[in-house]
C-alpha cells in the first residue's frame, strides 16, 4: 500500500500515538464484554511471491498460494475484487480452499463502482459485484467500500445516497480518505451518524503520512483496521503495542467483531510483524489466534558437521 507512505528518514519524527477514545464510541459499545466475540487477522492479498520459502513451501505455484495462506491467517482483506468483478464460480473455488477453516474473506468493492465517475447510476455493476462475492457464503466477512482521496465532503449527498441504497442484510465498512472528512468535527460527526443509522462500519487506517485516518471512531460494535507498517522499522512494534491496548479496551467494552489487516509498503515482511502482533494479542487479550509459521532454512550444502 502506497497510501500515507513517507521517506524512511522521516519516520522518527512522526507522532504515531493513537487519538484518545472518542466520546461517540460510548453510544456504540455496551460497556461490557460481548459474548462470542470474533477476532480476525489477515493481509491484503495472498499472492506474494516473497513468501515462497518463508511461509509457503519452496516452489509453491501462485495458484496454490491461498491453500497455504489459510493455515497462517484466518482472514483476508481481499483487494483482488477491487480490480475485477469475479463470477460465482471463481469465488466458490476460493471459498473451497478455506472450507475447513474458520476463515473470512473481506472483499473490497470493485473500483468501477467507487473510483470512476459518479456513484449514481451504478446499481447494475454494484449488483454484479455483490452477486459474485455472495458466493463466499458463510465465509463472507464485511465488504469494504473505499472512495478515493479526491472524494471530498462536497459530494456527501452522493455518497450518502449510495451507501443507503445497499442491502441491509450485509455488513459493509466505508473508508474515506480526503482530509476534509476529518478536518472539521461537524463534518465527521455527520458521516458517523449516517453510518450508525444504517449499521455500516467505518474503516480505521493507520499509516505514517496520514495520521487523521487513524481516527478511532466506531459506528457499529465492530472494528476494521488497516495497519500499514514500514518494513519492520522500530516504530512498527511500538505502534502494534499501542493497538493492543486499544483493542483490549474495545473488547472489554463490548466490541463484537474485530478485523485487523496487516499491510506493508513492502509486503515481504508482513508475516514477521504479524507474528509479533498475534503473539501479543494472544497473551494480552486472551486469544488463541493462528499466526504465520516460518519454514526452517535448508541445511548448509555438504551436510552437517559432527563434533566428537
Amino acid at each position: 500500500m502506497e497510501f500515507g507512505r513517507v521517506a524512511e528518514d522521516e519516520l522518527n519524527n512522526i507522532d504515531f500515538s493513537l487519538p484518545a477514545e472518542p466520546v461517540f464510541n460510548k453510544s456504540i459499545l455496551s460497556g461490557a464484554i460481548a459474548k462470542d466475540t470474533r477476532v480476525y487477522v489477515g493481509c491484503a492479498k495472498w499472492g506474494r511471491t516473497e513468501w515462497v520459502g518463508k511461509i509457503y513451501p519452496p516452489k509453491t505455484k501462485e495458484k496454490d498460494f491461498l491453500e497455504h495462506y489459510v493455515h497462517h491467517y484466518n482472514s483476508i482483506e481481499l483487494n483482488a475484487t477491487h480490480y475485477k468483478i469475479y463470477g460465482e464460480e471463481g469465488i466458490k473455488k476460493w471459498a473451497a480452499k478455506a472450507a475447513e477453516e474458520d476463515f473470512k474473506f473481506c472483499p473490497k468493492m470493485y473500483k468501477g463502482v467507487t473510483h470512476f465517475g459518479s456513484l449514481k447510476g451504478k446499481s447494475f455493476i454494484t449488483d454484479e459485484f455483490l452477486k459474485g462475492v455472495l458466493a463466499f457464503g458463510q465465509q463472507l466477512g464485511p465488504i469494504f467500500i473505499q472512495v478515493s482521496e479526491t472524494f471530498s465532503p462536497k459530494r456527501k449527498e452522493e455518497l450518502f445516497d449510495f451507501i443507503q441504497s445497499l442491502p441491509t442484510d450485509l455488513q459493509f465498512f466505508l473508508e474515506v480518505r480526503h482530509p476534509d472528512w476529518f478536518a472539521q468535527q461537524n463534518i465527521l460527526d455527520e458521516l458517523l451518524n449516517v453510518l450508525k443509522s444504517i449499521n455500516m462500519g467505518i474503516v480505521i487506517t493507520d499509516t505514517a503520512g496520514r495520521r487523521d485516518c487513524a481516527h478511532m471512531n466506531l459506528t457499529v460494535p465492530k472494528a476494521f483496521i488497516r495497519y500499514v507498517g514500514n518494513s519492520l522499522h522500530p516504530s512498527d512494534y511500538t505502534r502494534c503495542d499501542a493497538w493492543i491496548k486499544r483493542m483490549k479496551h474495545w473488547l472489554d467494552n463490548g466490541l463484537q467483531e474485530l478485523y485487523f489487516f496487516m499491510h506493508m509498503h513492502d509486503e515481504a515482511t508482513s508475516p514477521e510483524l504479524t507474528v509479533y502482533l498475534v503473539e501479543k494479542m494472544n497473551k494480552e487479550l486472551g486469544l488463541n489466534l493462528i499466526k504465520p509459521t516460518f519454514i526452517p532454512p535448508p541445511p548448509p550444502k555438504g551436510g552437517t558437521l559432527e563434533l566428537f
